[in-house]
């Protein structure tokens, strides 16, 4: 029975597992965590590219039917590139998550938030513009969301006031649909929507991802019927912290990370 491969620069890509385990409970999955060479958004066009290429010939080794690339910056670098490279479908989490905001959106004002580097790269913006030109886009940098995450602090005063201080242009701008540009970023989605209230949809990139993987599978009549699918999670370094912190992704507890030499 083939596998769904999933690979990240570290453990944010996660929140995609989850939502591919709740919406494809019978599919194998087969995660990758480049933890040795985390964080991706610091490197370069061509750095990005080739770790990606990397990953995705390891996780082919693994006899996966479809990749998913649970990585925004991979996503907004790398993206076009690499799916010139190989056969197998590649889904990125910036296609999925931009339409359904364009979609969603009624006042055309949409918000994305994410890393330094997703944001500088423009990927989001420019993908919106091209799908709605008339949409006024906001997009802001939010880089102490990632440690929080990775530290546990999901609540609390100062989680409260940075958000607030992040969210503020987006407020300000008046937007009713927010893109979480980042994988950790559903992680803290409780402080957003409180930060942002109500009226605003907040678009969680895994979701919709892991509805394009369905679609895509379906169509090509590779869906796995039957029994429970199973996970297998790799990382590049460090399978202990990897461990410990995706128990706070998955809400489960994860013992069978392994580490690999070279990918």
């Amino acid at each position: 029975m083939k596998s769904i491969g999933v690979f990240d620069s570290g453990v944010g890509g996660l929140t995609v597992v989850k939502e591919l385990i709740r919406q494809l409970p019978n599919e194998n999955i087969v995660y990758f965590g480049d933890t040795a060479r985390v964080p991706y958004g610091i490197k370069s066009k061509e750095t990005v590219i080739r770790f990606s290429i990397e990953n995705i010939l390891f996780l082919l080794g693994h006899d996966v039917k479809l990749i998913c690339v649970a990585c925004n910056t991979v996503s907004s670098f790398a993206l076009p590139v690499i799916k010139n490279h190989f056969r197998v479908p590649i889904v990125g989490v910036l296609n999925p998550g931009v339409r359904e905001a364009v979609y969603a959106t009624q006042n055309k004002r949409i918000g994305v938030i994410g890393t330094k580097g997703t944001i500088k790269s423009r990927a989001y913006e420019l993908e919106i513009k091209h799908l709605d030109p008339k949409v006024k886009v906001t997009a802001v940098a939010c880089p102490l969301f990632v440690p929080f995450v990775e530290e546990g602090w999901l609540s609390g005063d100062v989680v409260m006031k940075v958000a607030n201080h992040y969210l503020k242009p987006l407020k300000d701008a008046g937007v009713d649909t927010l893109i979480l540009g980042c994988t950790h970023y559903p992680v803290l989605k409780s402080v957003i929507r409180e930060v942002m209230g109500n009226g605003v949809t907040l678009i969680d990139s895994a979701k919709q991802v892991a509805i394009e993987v369905k679609k895509i599978l379906s169509q090509e009549g590779a869906l796995n019927k039957g029994k429970k699918g199973k996970l297998d999670f790799f990382v590049s370094d460090n399978p202990e912290w990897f461990s410990e912190l995706a128990e706070r992704f998955l809400g489960k507890i994860v013992k069978n990370a392994k580490k690999v030499n070279s990918v």
